[in-house]
């Protein structure tokens, strides 16, 4: 047990001067009366009522004490306690690409894939977890953390029209892997969601795999786009946003190749509900053994003291007011 203000304990000296004070207070009171000899008294004794009069005082003083201790406040020590679970450092790489606009999901590409990425991360408890959004160009979104709350948060509220347009996919796995090579965890892990194919950006998807590989990080790729034609969105002569029925292109040998080279697995999510299968595939997949240490918070435990007091003065009271009733 530990004490908020330990300082406050000094007072328990205030009960040796009280007991003095007691002593004193019993000598001057009491009257007396002056006999040739005691000897007809010898053998009486000290009555019972007489004994409980001095225990009255001691209840007075563990009232006291108990009353500095709560002022005190005793508080449960904190701890730290380690404890094994599954985790692994994973990056949410995801394409925020005019295309994915598209309406071949419900309400669009986007938004379902938001949707899908927020439920992941609020499953994995004891991950270490990243986003970065790419189109023309790539953004680490949100550097690892295990904030749930943050990273639900953020996913939440990507909007389009952050980054240029366009689709830079090795530029969003090299920015991945930055944010990523450096941890902790055995296992490495991202998670590369696209609509389309790499027609921009400085670094090549391939080189990007090769390096991924070379850090031990695997690669998670999923093209997302039913078959056939999906209504995209198009600008018309007067400015305004209309939905065009467009062949869905999707680069699946790079996709492929990518998840290949890296030791990962490349996905087609062709509407809503396969595309929540496939991020629960990957639930399953990257799993690993890591010891979390876990912290309790600190909390306060002087209601048995304030208690304890409370009895102890309710006890003096009853005792004062029946069996130790005196008289003026």
């Amino acid at each position: 047990m530990i004490f908020a203000h330990p300082e406050y304990l000094w007072g328990l000296l205030i009960l040796v001067p009280y007991i003095g004070w007691f002593i004193w207070k019993r000598g001057r009171l009491n009257a007396s009366l002056a006999i040739s000899t005691i000897r007809p008294f010898a053998k009486s004794g000290t009555s019972f009522r007489a004994l409980l009069l001095h225990s009255m005082f001691g209840l007075r003083l563990l009232a006291i004490a108990t009353l500095i201790v709560v002022l005190a406040r005793p508080q449960t020590r904190d701890k730290w306690s380690t404890t094994a679970t599954e985790g692994t450092d994973i990056v949410l790489a995801l394409d925020i690409s005019s295309s994915m606009l598209a309406r071949d999901f419900k309400p669009d590409r986007f938004e379902a894939a938001k949707q899908v990425a927020s439920k992941f991360v609020a499953g994995r408890e004891s991950d270490n977890i990243g986003v970065v959004i790419f189109a023309g160009e790539s953004f680490t979104a949100v550097p690892m953390t295990t904030d749930r709350a943050m990273l639900i948060n953020y996913i939440n509220d990507i909007r389009m029209g952050m980054l240029q347009d366009n689709t830079a996919i090795g530029d969003g796995l090299a920015t991945s892997i930055n944010r990523i090579k450096d941890g902790k965890a055995k296992s490495k892990s991202i998670i590369l969601l696209t609509d389309g194919s790499n027609n921009t950006g400085v670094v090549a998807p391939k080189t990007a795999a090769e390096i991924a590989k070379k850090y031990g990080i695997k690669v998670y790729t999923i093209g997302i786009g039913r078959n056939g034609m999906a209504p995209f969105p198009a600008e018309n002569e007067f400015g305004r946003i209309e939905y065009v029925n467009m062949p869905v292109v999707i680069d699946e040998e790079t996709l492929k190749s990518i998840a290949t080279t890296t030791g990962g697995k490349y996905f087609r999510a062709t509407d809503n509900n396969v595309l929540a299968s496939i991020f629960k595939e990957i639930d399953t997949l990257e799993k690993s053994q890591i010891d979390v240490r876990n912290y309790s918070h600190t909390e306060d435990n002087y209601l048995p003291w304030a208690i304890l007091a409370l009895c102890l003065l309710l006890l003096e009271l009853i005792a004062r007011n029946t069996v130790l009733r005196s008289i003026p």
